[in-house]
């Protein structure tokens, strides 16, 4: 079962995690997750427990419990969104330059 851990100090490493998180079972993997561009630890993580009872018991113990002055939030993770391709768009010309004009009736005058 994958869970949801939220509201993490900066200060936290996953070994920090998976220590809190064993004491209620085995711990599959732990993510802390870091801003791409930074590096700097983003204040949640997910982390994996194989057996649906253990990762239940810990998310009952655990949300709600302070680490390093934070209470965390536990919660089982949603599966991720599809997401479209990024931004984009735009196109056409941009600036004050562009020489031809609309005239008052919507049409394009040439050069």
């Amino acid at each position: 079962m994958n869970l949801y851990v939220g509201n993490l100090s900066r200060q936290v490493t996953e070994d920090d995690l998976r220590q809190a998180f064993e004491a209620h079972g085995e711990v599959s993997s732990v993510a802390l997750i870091k801003d791409k561009f930074s590096g700097e630890p983003r204040g949640f993580a997910f982390v994996e427990m194989p057996a649906k009872a253990q990762a239940i018991a810990a998310m009952q113990a655990l949300n709600g419990y302070e680490l390093m002055g934070r209470s965390l939030v536990v919660n089982e993770a949603r599966p991720r969104e599809e997401r479209r391709g990024g931004g984009g768009g735009g196109g056409g010309r941009r600036g004050g330059n562009d020489r031809r004009r609309d005239d008052s009736r919507g049409r394009r005058r040439p050069y």
